[in-house]
């Protein structure tokens, strides 16, 4: 059965679905998505990802046609209609068909859609093994250029950081911001672990605000573990005895190297394995053992 594919309240055959080539989500990445994640059928944080998605549209000026609950129900009805039970779900919204000027005053018609398939980000056996990245020479967009709480259509920036680090032999980068600290990765937050306190980089360190990123740190406070978030540089990562990435694709995914340096014994630590086992339980609405 060929998936199918939401736009505009409409459901398209993959290979069927489009969308104008004068649209400015093509043109110029004008637009915003989320990427969600569904476990036994039940979407994982739909109300949190649906929230952010209107935040980032209303901080461009871009109005979603249709209500909140309109939109999440519209994502439920995809993945049934696809018979998706854990799945990967990409909600887009363009701001739609336009002249080739960048007046988005011109456009109309902006388009929602919502594809729901399979995602491997990674490859199963770095969950177990770990990740080694490199640090990018690409740095995060300056703050007051492009937010980095919007979560925007225009990704190149960190492609280009991909780039480097799949060139380096990585699957992920480091990525710094304009003051020279820690931001985040191509696509996922980052943590490290130093004598059993966990610290990230703080919001304000030009970071995305990660659903991912946030449910962790929960799911460590509520064990009893110290979670810091304040400015970090790369010391603090070659330095640490563990480090890990989170987000709605990785998940939980340990670093075990950054630029050629081991870190920790260069294996997977029991901090990381810990919440990488209660977050599975947690999107499956298991208790953790």
């Amino acid at each position: 059965m060929s998936l199918k594919v939401y736009i505009n309240g409409k459901l398209f055959d993959k290979a069927e679905a489009k969308v104008s080539v004068y649209d400015h989500g093509l043109l110029y990445g004008d637009g915003v998505f989320e990427g969600l994640r569904s476990y036994g059928g039940k979407v994982f944080k739909l109300e949190e990802h649906i929230q952010r998605l209107y935040a980032s549209a209303r901080a461009i000026h871009l109005e979603i046609p249709m209500a909140r609950d309109e939109l999440a129900e519209a994502v439920l009805d995809t993945l049934k209609v696809n018979d998706l039970t854990d799945a990967y779900i990409r909600l887009v919204v363009t701001r739609g068909a336009g002249s080739l000027g960048l007046d988005p005053r011109k456009t109309t018609d902006p388009q929602v859609i919502i594809i729901t398939d399979s995602i491997s980000l990674y490859p199963a056996e770095l969950y177990d093994h770990g990740l080694k990245i490199v640090t990018a020479g690409t740095i995060r967009n300056h703050p007051a250029a492009l937010n980095p709480r919007i979560k925007s259509l225009n990704y190149l920036n960190n492609i280009l950081a991909k780039i480097e680090g799949t060139n380096a032999g990585c699957l992920e980068a480091l990525m710094l911001n304009h003051t020279g600290h820690i931001a985040e990765c191509t696509g996922d937050n980052i943590f490290v672990v130093e004598d059993g306190v966990i610290h990230t980089p703080s919001v304000d360190s030009g970071i995305l605000e990660g659903i991912t990123r946030e449910a962790v740190i929960d799911l460590a406070r509520s064990i009893g573990l110290t979670v810091i978030e304040r400015t970090m540089d790369r010391h603090d990562v070659y330095t640490a005895d563990e480090c890990f990435l989170t987000g709605t694709a990785a998940e939980v995914i340990p670093v075990i190297e950054c630029d050629a340096r081991l870190i920790g014994d260069g294996r997977p630590g029991p901090i990381t394995k810990d919440l990488h086992h209660r977050f599975h339980a947690l999107v499956r609405g298991e208790a953790a053992s």
